[in-house]
């Protein structure tokens, strides 16, 4: 979505097709998920361990703080589509990371708008080239 959202604000679409924005999600930073991989490797025995934030945005959310990032009014930008829809949709994905909390001493550092910030600036960096890191 960070994508569509980079192409929107540079001008290389107009839209951003979406089914259901009231989907929630648990989205994390991957670099903080590697770090609980490694801390899982350090462990003296094997254990299984999930790894999430515990907060679940919707996909309204994301769009709202994307947009927003870039100076965008989203109502103007994004269109439901019905051929977006997902069949079979879960309406609601989070994840309970309190046993990874207690053993490992992991917790998530980077929050939902920080991530959405770093993918939307990269996605920007990487469609429009280093000048675009002032963007926004």
């Amino acid at each position: 979505m960070t994508d569509a959202v980079a192409r929107v604000k540079l001008g290389l679409a107009d839209s951003l097709p979406l089914g259901n924005l009231d989907a929630r999600r648990d989205w994390g930073f991957a670099g903080d998920y590697v770090k609980a991989m490694w801390l899982m490797l350090q462990q003296d025995h094997a254990d299984d361990f999930v790894v999430a934030t515990g907060v679940s945005h919707s996909v309204r959310d994301l769009v709202e703080v994307a947009f927003d990032h870039v100076g965008l009014d989203w109502h103007k930008h994004v269109r439901l589509d019905p051929a977006a829809q997902r069949q079979a949709e879960v309406d609601l994905l989070i994840g309970d990371a309190s046993k990874a909390r207690a053993a490992l001493g992991w917790e998530p550092t980077v929050d939902f708008k920080g991530l959405i910030a770093t993918m939307l600036d990269a996605d920007l960096n990487r469609l429009a080239g280093p000048k675009s890191a002032s963007i926004g």
